[in-house]
């Protein structure tokens, strides 16, 4: 089995969440992105959030969510991905950039247009009574 190593900005804001489409995707993604060779989880999930959002996050404010694994979107049966989330503030205005089409605040109700990983986190919050 393949497993793709990501990290994930978990960012609420009036009980939605924010989430991402790339172009050229058909899905909605939780913000961050994939390790690459040597870097910790922060200094992933710092260089990918400013490249996607133009934003910066506070290393010190970041808080670890939890770990989220499922079938990676759009890949071949077999392959998964392993969402490492945290949350934490950031300074700057969240705009798309790179690689991001749009930047969207989702509920609950949106749960079928994001990836498989995803919704386990929408579920994740749900429980937790944070997202409507």
């Amino acid at each position: 089995m393949t497993v793709i190593d990501k990290l994930a900005w978990i960012e609420l804001r009036d009980r939605k969440i924010l989430s991402t489409r790339s172009k050229g995707k058909d899905a909605y993604y939780i913000p961050g992105g994939k390790r690459e060779a040597g870097e910790t989880d922060q200094q992933t999930l710092l260089r990918e959030i400013e490249e996607e959002l133009t934003v910066r996050l506070h290393p010190e404010s970041l808080r670890f969510l939890g770990i989220f694994t499922a079938q990676a979107h759009g890949h071949a049966s077999g392959v998964e991905v392993k969402m490492q989330c945290y949350a934490g503030s950031y300074t700057g205005t969240i705009q798309a950039s790179a690689e991001i089409a749009e930047v969207v605040w989702l509920t609950y109700s949106d749960r079928p247009q994001v990836s498989p990983v995803d919704q386990l986190i929408f579920d994740w919050l749900q429980q937790q009574d944070l997202l409507d």
